[in-house]
């Protein structure tokens, strides 16, 4: 049996706990460390270094290790017998949900050797999902590419789009480091509506009628003209709240002028778009896209309204479910043909090819029965990716890598049977003001209430005690997978009602559409 021995260098970071919060060591896959871990000697480093290998998942995890030596190093013995696979290191850019998720389905890739995440979370570094890097400033080009060459890293996942738009991966792709996210002119896609609609009025695309304003009383004029309902957009990043679907023409009006006038959203609202309603049935479509070929993603459908029954004010998401049942196969061809292939080909034609994920927001009309884009995004969906990641069955990191080389013609996902649902717990207030630093307890708990249950971190923290606070507005998302919708909806719920959060809530209706209303409530 051959060994290669793999030295990485040391990650100039103390461990403090057992938590690995801004950790030393990364995740490995089993299969490269067969039977034997070599550690570097250093007389500085303290504890131990425990290995528990399960020959049935493949994995391995390492607990109770503290090193306050920052020039020790690590050595791997990887044993190479009989593997042809290309393996590789993954960074992936951010700390959210959805970052969790895909930290979740890339650490069970077989291709990956290990996972990073910067800056990551605390949910991210306790779940042995991915080794976060928190003090790693991805707004700093230079930095990351520096860490990747310092760590071997072979792919980078960029999901932020302010990263993207400010030109991270344009940097990472000058730099030889393949990467999976698209350049700053490609991110306009999601950093400019106006930019979006543009393209959709070029290449054939259907969505909603639309004008474009930077003036509020002109912006008001056609307001009047077309009539409530209407929705109003900023049209730059206004981190998934620069959207108001107004009921009446004062709530229109008042909107124009919140972005316009007194400018809530910065330079995201100096421009705004005025869009028809359209009135239907929402869904998220996912494609992954190599500049020239796009594979389609699992369908899905998320909850955007914070309250139950689709009621006030739109959040960034408080659920979702896949697959969907709004999204036909027949329907999703129909989104591939006349939606997201001809984006493609149009940001081609443009000189501004696409890699990465395309989500697109979608609206079922109720009177046609077809699709129409009402947003994109270059980025995954919290509430979604959530779902998608625990059922696929792939190999993420070997996607994702073909993708950033030009090489997804031919590529197609496997997904696991059944259905999984995600129920977003919010910090209360949300998305208006809120509390921040509430106690979180009993996560370890709520995924052990039933099988297939997965609690993914997007906005948490520790306090001085150790335990789990929340820092942001959408802060869990507890996900579950069932042989059927109403399986997984009911271990979803089951584990929610684990938590002990007093300073948080969640949605009691997530998954309504797809089931008859006689079927659908839970406290029947």
């Amino acid at each position: 049996m051959a060994f290669t021995t793999l030295r990485l260098p040391p990650y100039p970071k103390l461990v403090t706990n057992n938590r690995f919060s801004g950790i030393f060591a990364p995740q490995f896959h089993s299969s490269a460390l067969p039977s034997r871990l070599v550690l570097g000697s250093s007389s500085s480093c303290v504890g131990t270094l425990s290995l528990s290998i399960n020959h049935h998942s493949s994995r391995w995890s390492s607990t109770a290790f503290t090193c306050f030596s920052q020039t020790s190093e690590l050595s791997v013995s990887v044993d190479t017998y009989g593997s042809n696979t290309e393996r590789v290191v993954v960074l992936v850019i951010g700390g959210g949900g959805r970052e969790h998720a895909l930290c979740y389905a890339l650490q069970r890739s077989p291709s990956c050797d290990a996972v990073f995440c910067a800056p990551g979370n605390a949910g991210i570094s306790t779940s042995g999902n991915a080794t976060c890097i928190p003090d790693l400033d991805i707004f700093d080009s230079s930095a990351v590419i520096s860490f990747c060459r310092k760590w071997g890293v072979g792919l980078v996942v960029v999901e932020p789009e302010a990263p993207l738009v400010s030109g991270l991966a344009n940097d990472l792709v000058t730099a030889g480091i393949p990467t999976f996210g698209p350049s700053a002119e490609a991110a306009a896609l999601a950093g400019s509506k106006d930019f979006m609609k543009t393209i959709c009025h070029k290449y054939g695309i259907p969505t909603a009628k639309y004008q474009t304003f930077s003036d509020a009383s002109a912006a008001k004029q056609y307001i009047k003209e077309q009539g409530a309902p209407i929705v109003i957009k900023a049209d730059g990043l206004a981190a998934g709240k620069g959207v108001a679907v107004a009921s009446t023409l004062e709530e229109a009006y008042k909107a124009v002028d919140s972005m316009l006038v007194e400018g809530i959203f910065g330079s995201a609202g100096y421009r705004v778009i005025v869009e028809e309603f359209v009135e239907g049935e929402e869904a998220s479509f996912f494609a992954l896209v190599d500049g020239e070929n796009a594979i389609p993603l699992e369908s899905a459908q998320d909850y955007k309204r914070v309250g139950d029954g689709d009621t006030d004010p739109n959040t960034g998401g408080m659920g979702a479910y896949s697959p969907a049942p709004v999204l036909t196969k027949e329907l999703q061809n129909v989104v591939m043909e006349s939606i997201i292939l001809p984006t493609v080909k149009g940001m081609s034609m443009e000189g501004c090819k696409f890699v990465g994920v395309l989500y697109a927001g979608l609206m079922i009309d109720k009177k046609s029965g077809l699709p129409k884009l009402i947003e994109y995004n270059v980025r995954f969906g919290d509430s979604e990716c959530q779902v998608l990641m625990v059922r696929l069955e792939s190999d993420l990191a070997k996607v994702m890598l073909a993708a950033s080389r030009g090489e997804l013609k031919g590529v197609s996902l496997k997904w696991s049977p059944g259905s999984a649902m995600v129920v977003v717990m919010a910090s209360k207030g949300y998305p208006g003001s809120y509390e921040k630093e509430t106690v979180i307890r009993n996560l370890e708990e709520a995924e052990c209430v039933a099988p297939a249950v997965k609690v993914f971190h997007a906005g948490t923290a520790f306090d001085s005690d150790g335990n789990f606070i929340a820092i942001g507005g959408g802060v869990l998302g507890i996900t579950a997978k069932g042989r059927d919708l109403e399986e997984a909806r009911d271990k979803a719920y089951l584990a929610v009602e684990e938590i002990n959060w007093p300073g948080g809530f969640y949605r009691q209706d997530i998954g309504w559409r797809a089931f008859p209303q006689k079927q659908f409530s839970r406290n029947a």
